[in-house]
């Protein structure tokens, strides 16, 4: 698949933290005539994310099926031919494989290889980060680097890109 040919069914949605991302994702896959996938990227690690976690799942139809996945995401995408992907988030994601010490490029290259295959629709969640100051630690800088990139990749693929900003979603693509 060439640069600008574009992953079936593909929807990237970006947003800053609270702007609304999750919830017009989930919106999204509700109104969507497949069975649901929810994968969830987050680990618990403490308790304000524990209950972050706790709310996330209140908020979704319990019909849905939900999978925690921090780092295989490549694999359940490849798993779910039959029902519509929703992934929550691709931020979290990044930071279990970088904090995994797995290959970034070889897990990118991973995923992108699932985009393409898919024939039912997949939603893509993920913070949009790269708009504010350049953070002062390396690692930092290595992080909104690689999501960046991971963003670029993904909205040349996808059909629909989307930015929420207070809850409002701008079509970017």
């Amino acid at each position: 698949m060439g640069t600008n040919e574009k992953a079936p069914n593909l929807h990237l949605i970006l947003g800053g933290a609270r702007s609304g991302k999750s919830r017009y994702g989930e919106t999204l896959a509700a109104n969507s005539a497949y069975k649901v996938k929810y994968v969830a990227t987050a680990r618990a690690l403490d308790n304000e994310m524990e209950q972050r976690i706790a709310q996330h799942k209140l908020d979704r139809p319990s019909h849905w099926e939900s999978i925690e996945e921090p780092t295989d995401l490549y694999r359940v995408i490849n798993e779910s031919s039959d029902c519509i992907v929703l992934v929550d988030c691709l931020t979290l994601w990044l930071m279990n494989i970088m904090d995994a010490g797995v290959s970034i490029a070889s897990s990118v290259d991973a995923l992108m290889a699932a985009l393409k295959t898919r024939k039912v629709p997949i939603i893509l969640v993920s913070n949009e980060i790269t708009m504010g100051v350049v953070p002062m630690g390396e690692m930092s800088r290595q992080y909104v680097d690689e999501l960046g990139r991971l963003h670029q990749k993904i909205a040349q693929q996808a059909n629909n890109v989307t930015l929420m900003v207070a809850g409002l979603p701008l079509v970017v693509k």
